[in-house]
C-alpha cells in the first residue's frame, strides 16, 4: 500500500488481490480514498441480483432575447383570465394560483424577489462568455459527437453535482442522476430509463468505466431507512424507487441495529452503492465488458460535510 499527500489531502492506493475467474465471485476492494479526514474502508458487495430502453435525444440549449421580459404579475393575470374562460377549472385552480403567486414573490436573501428567469439567463451568458467562447476547439470537437470515458450514476441532490465535485469537463462523462443514485436490476418492463442509459453508454458510447457515487445526508436513503414498507404508502413514486436499495437497509439494520437514524443512513449510503454495483452485473452487456476487460465498475462516496471523497473498485 502506498500513500501520497497532495495539497493537504491524501491518496491511498491499495493493491487488489488476485482476481477470480468467475464474475459471480467478484468482490469489492478499496482502490483510492481522497479526502481531508480519514474514513472507514468501503463496504463489501452485498448482493448480485438483478432495466432497459432507448436513449433520449440530446437537447441543444438556446436563449431567446424576449425570454423573461414579461413580469410574473402578467403571467399570473394571464392564467387567471384562462381560468375565468374555463369556469369548470376555477374552483380547483384558485388555490393553485395563490400558491404560485406566493412562490414567485418569495424574497431572496437580500430582500428582493427572486428572478428565476434572470438567474438562468445570467448563467447562460456567463457560460457562453467564459467557457464556450474561450474554448472554441473543444466545443467544435463536441459538435461532431461524444466519446466519454466514464458513465456516472449520481444522485439528483442539488448539492452533489458530479461535474462540479469532480471537475468533469463537457464530453468527459455520460451522466445519469436519480433519487439516491440507484441502479435497478435488469428488467425490460420496469425502470427502463436507467437501463437505456446503461445500454447506450456501454454499447454505443463504449465508456471504459461506470462509477456509482453516493453521498452524505442523502434524502433518498433517509427515506429508504424510514419508510415502514408495511403495505401502506405515502408517496406515488419514491418508496417504490428507493426500495431498490432494500438489501442495503436490511444489511445495515442487521449489523448496526440500535444506532441513531443518522448513523444508519451513513452506512446505508455506502451499502446502497454496492447494491447498485451488484445490480449492474445483471446487465448482459456489462458482464461482457467485464469479461473482455473493456469495462470497469467503481463505487464512490462524496461526503460534502467533511470534504472527502472515496473511490473503490469492483475487482
Amino acid at each position: 500500500m502506498s500513500t501520497a499527500s497532495i495539497n493537504g489531502c491524501y491518496l491511498t492506493s491499495i493493491s487488489p488481490s488476485t482476481q477470480s475467474s468467475s464474475i459471480r465471485r467478484l468482490t469489492l476492494r478499496p482502490s483510492i480514498v481522497a479526502g481531508l479526514n480519514s474514513s472507514p474502508s468501503p463496504p463489501s458487495l452485498i448482493r448480485n441480483r438483478p432495466v432497459f430502453a432507448a436513449p433520449t435525444p440530446l437537447l441543444t440549449p438556446n436563449w431567446r432575447e424576449d425570454m423573461g421580459n414579461k413580469s410574473y404579475e402578467e403571467a399570473i393575470e394571464a392564467l387567471k383570465k384562462l381560468l375565468n374562460e374555463k369556469g369548470e377549472l376555477k374552483a380547483t385552480a384558485a388555490a393553485k394560483v395563490d400558491q404560485i403567486t406566493a412562490e414567485l414573490k418569495t424574497a431572496s436573501s437580500d430582500g428582493k424577489p427572486f428572478d428565476s428567469v434572470g438567474r438562468l439567463k445570467e448563467g447562460f451568458i456567463h457560460f457562453k462568455k467564459e467557457k464556450y467562447e474561450k474554448n472554441p476547439a473543444l466545443y467544435a470537437e463536441l459538435a461532431k459527437g461524444q466519446s466519454p470515458k466514464y458513465m456516472i450514476v449520481a444522485c439528483s441532490d442539488s448539492r452533489v453535482c458530479p461535474s462540479h465535485v469532480l471537475d468533469i469537463q463537457p464530453g468527459e462523462a455520460f451522466v445519469v442522476r436519480n433519487v439516491a443514485n440507484m441502479v435497478p436490476p435488469h428488467d425490460q418492463t420496469k425502470y427502463s430509463g436507467t437501463g437505456s442509459a446503461i445500454e447506450y453508454a456501454v454499447l454505443h458510447l463504449k465508456v471504459q468505466e461506470i462509477v456509482v457515487i453516493g453521498h452524505s445526508a442523502c434524502g433518498g436513503i433517509k427515506g429508504l431507512m424510514s419508510f415502514p414498507y408495511d403495505g401502506s404508502t405515502s408517496t406515488d413514486f419514491i418508496e417504490d424507487w428507493v426500495k431498490i436499495g432494500m438489501p442495503a437497509r436490511t444489511k445495515v439494520q442487521g449489523e448496526h441495529g440500535g444506532q441513531p437514524l443518522g448513523v444508519l443512513c451513513t452506512h446505508c449510503e455506502k451499502e446502497a452503492v454496492n447494491v447498485s454495483l451488484g445490480n449492474l452485473l445483471s446487465y448482459p452487456f456489462v458482464r461482457n465488458g467485464l469479461v473482455n476487460k473493456t469495462l470497469a465498475l467503481k463505487g464512490g462516496y462524496y461526503d460534502f460535510v467533511n470534504g472527502s471523497f472515496e473511490l473503490w473498485s469492483l475487482q
